[in-house]
């Protein structure tokens, strides 16, 4: 599958997921009575064995949370706590839980803010319409600026434009893919099941098991590690 085709599986698995939602609420209220999606079916993006993102790049993007992003782009202002360096969020469960960032985002995110006390943290970059039925809730909008809380659609399109020039692929790296590099440096670096658990705030340490696979850096750095030659120049 090339780039277009993986976009086109993650866009028909999100919009499939909406209608199957709103199916269910349709029949609860007694609107369907049968669904429209029964005989849809989701599509399996192609699976690359180099999802971790380097490293080297990683540390640059300062993605140090290995939270989701979903979680981080419904993150207010009045859900950071920078003296402590976290940030309380809704967990997929439904349980409030923290994320911990260190010293770049702390560094960052004054500037990012700009003196702002309230509503979303990420803004999109223009005022939000007021009415008619692109209007955002209330909730979405800055009450200083106007403007919008940043969608993860949005999100996802502008990251895979800037990074493209750093990916080999030269297609960008989803945001998924943050969480997911992230976790694997760390289990790379040594860290255990449990604390992976803590800091990926996963319910059962079975969904750890595709993080630990350490891919192609590892091997890269295994490769280098038993290199004759190189051992003969460190002499």
């Amino acid at each position: 599958m090339d780039r277009w085709d993986d976009a086109a599986a993650a866009t028909w698995n999100r919009h499939l997921s909406a209608l199957t939602s709103f199916t269910a609420w349709a029949g609860r209220q007694e609107i369907l009575t049968a669904s429209p999606a029964r005989r849809l079916e989701r599509r399996k993006p192609a699976r690359r064995s180099d999802r971790a993102i380097p490293r080297a790049r990683l540390d640059k993007l300062l993605y140090e949370t290995a939270a989701r992003a979903g979680e981080l782009l419904s993150l207010n202002i009045e859900d950071l706590d920078l003296e402590f360096r976290r940030g309380r969020v809704t967990s997929k469960g439904g349980a409030t839980e923290y994320v911990h960032w260190a010293t770049g985002t702390a560094r960052l995110l004054p500037r990012l803010l700009r003196g702002r006390t309230s509503g979303p943290v990420f803004l999109t970059g223009r005022r939000a319409p007021v009415s008619g039925s692109r209007a955002p809730a209330e909730a979405d909008v800055c009450p200083e600026t106007g403007r919008g809380r940043l969608s993860y659609p949005r999100a996802e399109y502008l990251f895979k434009q800037a990074t493209a020039a750093h990916d080999p692929h030269e297609k960008g790296w989803t945001l998924h893919q943050l969480r997911h590099s992230a976790l694997q440096h760390l289990a790379a670096d040594g860290r255990t099941a449990p604390e992976l658990q803590a800091k990926s705030r996963h319910l059962h340490l079975g969904n750890l098991g595709r993080y630990v696979q350490l891919g192609e850096q590892t091997s890269a750095q295994v490769t280098a590690d038993a290199d004759p030659a190189a051992r003969r120049r460190t002499r």
